[in-house]
């Protein structure tokens, strides 16, 4: 072996890791086909919706009424507005909306995890529903949500999530670009695991739950990214969550470059912290048992977040450029693998923003996105901010910028 083929085969190395997590994207992108709406069933059960809430005042009468708008008969539903440590009008406003509102006062244990277990407990004791959703309070739903998560619970299911997409996509070139990478990570992952008969992943905002299952398996998950970490216990005790795909709820996402870096910090910080402590402990338990649902949830802690990913595999591509130039065209292994990755990820973001619907204009502000990935690594090296563990660190609306 030449010298070339050494340092060839030392590339494939140091690329395999980047090559399987683009396998893995490309894989999920080819299943994720759309499918028919499944027909809804008789309504028989009862649904406690959710609004964990901090400081809403402006927004949470909007989202109040257009959950009371759904299409799902009104005495098997009812609107839980948790006013978690507000100082302002939330639970006044909630109220006159028609809401029921919980309200909750503790200096030390704040947050939406902590706001969520309340709501859980009181649904479960006051025993008027079968199953809860969660809606964050800057959100609009489909009119079908409930129908949607009724057909998935007659079918077995006891986790389920919607669509979670962007209410205000046109708003910005960061909008669109935001509503592209929900596509990604929200729609084509999701379509691809619900394809794969495993779980498709919490995503905080339109997540379903019955009864049952949160008595089995306590919602005591309170970190910054409390829907992963809770996926992720429900998927050790083998409840897979379903993909509600016909059904959405839909988010404010935010224009200013500043509340956006909050944001995006929070969350990155977060899934980099179940990274460290369940990646490799899930691959493992998931070889030990042989079980597929373990291996795809060790597989969506273990992918990076995209823009690291096309840092790498393009780095990757350069490197193996400059190799089969210096080799005289001789070593190309490292080569392959690198387009292979490159391939992989173009179809990935293609894919995504077919499924987002932004149409020709998104496609145009994907030349943004180098600007987007390097602004991303950016702030995964300014490293998490200081908020406390699943505190409130409440995001800036944009009625309130105005």
């Amino acid at each position: 072996m030449t010298v070339w083929t050494w340092v060839d085969l030392a590339l494939c190395v140091a690329l395999l890791p980047a090559t399987v997590a683009c396998g893995y994207l490309l894989l999920l992108t080819v299943l994720s086909w759309r499918r028919a709406a499944p027909v809804p069933p008789a309504p028989t059960r009862k649904f406690d919706v959710v609004i964990p809430s901090h400081n809403e005042e402006l927004g949470i009468a909007r989202t109040v009424a257009n959950l009371s708008a759904v299409d799902y008969p009104p005495t098997m539903r009812r609107i839980l507005v948790v006013a978690d440590n507000c100082s302002d009008a939330t639970a006044q406003k909630a109220r006159e909306a028609g809401a029921t509102v919980l309200e909750r006062h503790d200096t030390e244990k704040r947050g939406k995890g902590y706001a969520l277990a309340h709501a859980f407990e009181f649904s479960q004791k006051d025993g008027f529903a079968d199953a809860v959703v969660v809606v964050d309070a800057d959100t609009v739903v489909s009119p079908n949500l409930l129908q949607a998560y009724s057909r998935r619970l007659a079918d077995g299911a006891h986790a389920a999530q919607a669509h979670y997409g962007v209410m205000n996509p046109t708003a910005s070139w960061r909008t669109r670009l935001m509503t592209i990478a929900l596509g990604m990570f929200h729609k084509v992952r999701s379509l691809g695991r619900e394809a794969l008969g495993v779980s498709c992943g919490l995503r905080g905002n339109g997540m379903c739950f019955t009864h049952e299952v949160l008595r089995e398996v306590p919602h005591d998950a309170f970190s910054v990214v409390e829907d992963l970490e809770y996926g992720i216990r429900l998927g050790r005790k083998g409840h897979r969550v379903h993909y509600a795909w016909e059904a959405e709820v839909q988010g404010e996402m935010v224009t200013a470059e500043k509340q956006s870096r909050s944001q995006r910090q929070r969350w990155e910080g977060g899934r980099a912290q179940m990274r460290k402590l369940h990646g490799w402990p899930l691959l493992s338990d998931a070889l030990k048992q042989k079980s597929g649902l373990l291996l795809d949830l060790s597989m969506d802690v273990l992918v990076p977040p995209l823009s690291q990913l096309v840092l790498a595999t393009v780095g990757g591509a350069v490197a193996a450029s400059v190799l089969v130039w210096l080799s005289g065209g001789t070593a190309v292994g490292a080569s392959a693998l690198a387009g292979f990755g490159l391939a992989s990820l173009g179809a990935y973001v293609l894919r995504g923003w077919w499924v987002s619907g932004v149409g020709p204009r998104g496609l145009v502000d994907l030349a943004w996105a180098p600007v987007y990935v390097v602004w991303k690594v950016w702030l995964m090296l300014r490293g998490p901010g200081a908020e406390k563990r699943g505190e409130w660190v409440r995001t800036t609306r944009e009625a309130e910028r105005r």
